[in-house]
């Protein structure tokens, strides 16, 4: 038993994360809807074949809860959940406006 916790202890990373919620396609940088806000853009995105992400100043780290992220679009946030390396992604806990 000891041995499998160990095995998922280091195959996640759980705490804390903070960034701007966008989308996996547009990342940083929303210039396919250069005359539309940030927020309007990542919808769209979103819409078609991406996924909502969090894009933390470096990295753009998809979230597995695109419900919860839809409400934050183009908002600083802090996300509390676990980060699963393999897949890049964000397993949410919880979500806050900051």
């Amino acid at each position: 038993m000891k041995l499998l916790f160990f095995a998922f202890a280091l195959s996640s990373f759980g705490g804390s994360f903070t960034g701007v919620i966008t989308d996996t396609m547009c990342g940083a940088k929303h210039t396919m809807m250069k005359d539309e806000p940030d927020d309007k853009c990542i919808k769209v995105c979103v819409k078609g074949s991406s996924e909502y992400a969090l894009y933390d100043g470096k990295d753009v780290i998809k979230l597995s809860d695109q419900g919860k992220s839809a409400k934050f679009a183009a908002q600083k946030v802090k996300i509390t959940g676990t980060l699963d390396p393999k897949t890049k992604t964000i397993k949410i806990s919880s979500i806050e406006r900051l």
